[in-house]
């Protein structure tokens, strides 16, 4: 660890215990919106690929009435 990183902790963990816990949850949060970007970049990928499936008539959407009934059929046959 880097001698700034453990000059920061030793400056948190004096903290009480109460702006400790909300510290640290700052810091698990910004960890997540750096990973949540890239499931939302995934996702955005995905439903342009999806959307453009669809327009070109590769695939065909149906209702989720048929959807149901569809997966219904399959969950009795097992």
């Amino acid at each position: 660890m880097s001698t700034r990183a453990d000059t920061i902790l030793g400056t948190a963990l004096a903290l009480p215990p109460d702006e400790r816990a909300w510290l640290a949850e700052e810091l698990i949060a910004s960890l997540d919106e750096a990973q949540d970007a890239e499931v939302e970049a995934a996702w955005a990928a995905e439903i342009e690929k999806r959307i453009a499936q669809v327009e070109s008539g590769e695939v065909q959407t149906v209702s989720w009435e048929d959807a149901r009934a569809r997966i219904r059929a399959k969950l009795v046959k097992s």
